[in-house]
């Protein structure tokens, strides 16, 4: 079956990045096998001076083992698939396909605008490494009005997420996008929520997607990666030099991990937002909540966008609890079924008592005394989450 046989992301993710028939046997493998190698040899010199070209003309052409084989390359058709996009380029991690954006647009003297929400480690990435090249960052809610307050004449990129990172903001890409190109600015967004199943902002107006595929694109909480997606034939140019003059590269097992990954990824993601939706739905009823952050919840904030541009959701969400530090530390420690971790969209449970420094930059965030907690639902049995939490909020009592 083709790739393009079908209008369904469904389908297509089933057949996209499979291995060819063999000429002479006709099989082929159903799993495409990690296939890996540093060095890359030729049948005869015309054969390297015709992938030298097409390196040169931006091609995905072969000459040496970094740039990956048939493995890589089939994931990077996949999250084509997934995200609308021309090219795909692997990074080692989510911070790595992040600062690969970075550098492939902005150089030295540029200005940034970056949305407030948006992944914690880019403020650090901009206090290590931005502003020692003297690339100037400024944050702020990523509304247009506010925004428009902050431009300057060497702005050139807009870098938001959407839903932002721990409270899950909606942003209104379409919005952005045009404000973006009215002022000449590229407009880069965080997927990682998303990941191209469930949210596709380059389908919505943005001009780069980047997306951490150590969560849902895993899946099975067992790798480390990156990915940007573009599909301009100017800016895929810029990232595809600037990916190759750093040096970027995956192991072929991560790649492969990866594909695995993808093929269930419909099922994991539609599960999660099952689960959660439970989960909110008890907690909802819980006199400690005063709110739930999660854009498929009828009450949040950001539920009309969710609804206008989204496919679906995950397993994320955070609530806002009448819990003083003390007797949350308690309920997160009681959780037998919940692991204490950063990461998510893995199979498994997690939780994360929110640092309140860390969202107090966040102008969604209505400061207060409460504590919040950020969990990740899984693929367990709701019952069973749902009888966790009750024992754990009992303790925290």
């Amino acid at each position: 079956m083709a790739n393009n046989a079908s209008k369904h992301l469904d389908t297509r993710l089933q057949h996209a990045g499979t291995a060819a028939f063999d000429p002479t046997t006709g099989a082929a493998p159903v799993a495409l096998p990690a296939m890996r190698t540093s060095t890359v040899r030729f049948q005869n010199l015309a054969a390297l001076e015709r992938a030298q070209a097409g390196k040169a003309r931006g091609e995905r052409a072969v000459t040496y083992g970094r740039v990956g084989m048939d493995t890589h390359a089939a994931l990077e058709e996949m999250f084509c698939e997934l995200e609308g996009a021309e090219r795909a380029y692997l990074a080692s991690s989510g911070l790595g396909a992040i600062t690969l954006a970075f550098f492939s647009v902005l150089k030295s003297k540029d200005h940034v605008l970056v949305a407030d929400c948006a992944y914690g480690p880019v403020r650090y990435l901009d206090k290590t490494v931005l502003s020692r090249m003297d690339i100037e960052t400024t944050y702020c809610r990523a509304t247009v009005a506010e925004l428009e307050a902050r431009l300057q004449p060497n702005t050139r990129m807009l870098y938001v997420e959407s839903p932002g990172s721990l409270l899950f903001e909606m942003l209104d890409i379409p919005a952005l996008a045009e404000f973006a190109h009215k002022h000449g600015l590229i407009l880069a967004t965080d997927n990682t929520w998303g990941s191209g199943y469930i949210y596709r902002p380059l389908d919505l107006g943005a001009d780069i997607s980047v997306v951490a595929g150590t969560k849902y694109v895993g899946g099975h909480s067992d790798l480390m990666l990156g990915a940007v997606m573009a599909k301009d034939a100017a800016l895929i140019k810029r990232i595809n030099d600037t990916h190759y003059a750093m040096g970027y590269s995956i192991s072929a097992d991560d790649a492969w991990l990866a594909i695995r990954g993808m093929r269930t990824l419909p099922l994991r993601m539609r599960q999660t937002a099952a689960n959660a939706m439970e989960i909110c739905r008890f907690l909802a009823k819980r006199p400690e909540t005063v709110r739930i952050y999660h854009p498929a919840w009828p009450d949040d904030a950001g539920h009309a966008l969710w609804r206008r541009d989204c496919a679906g959701s995950n397993g994320m969400l955070s609530v806002e609890l009448r819990l003083d530090q003390p007797a949350a530390r308690r309920f997160v420690d009681s959780l037998a079924l919940f692991g204490i971790g950063f990461s998510w969209g893995g199979f498994e449970s997690l939780v994360q008592l929110v640092d309140p420094a860390s969202i107090q930059c966040h102008g969604y965030w209505q400061p207060s005394s409460h504590a919040v907690i950020r969990f990740h639902i899984g693929l367990e049995s709701p019952d069973d989450l749902i009888a966790d939490l009750t024992q754990a909020f009992e303790k925290a009592a």
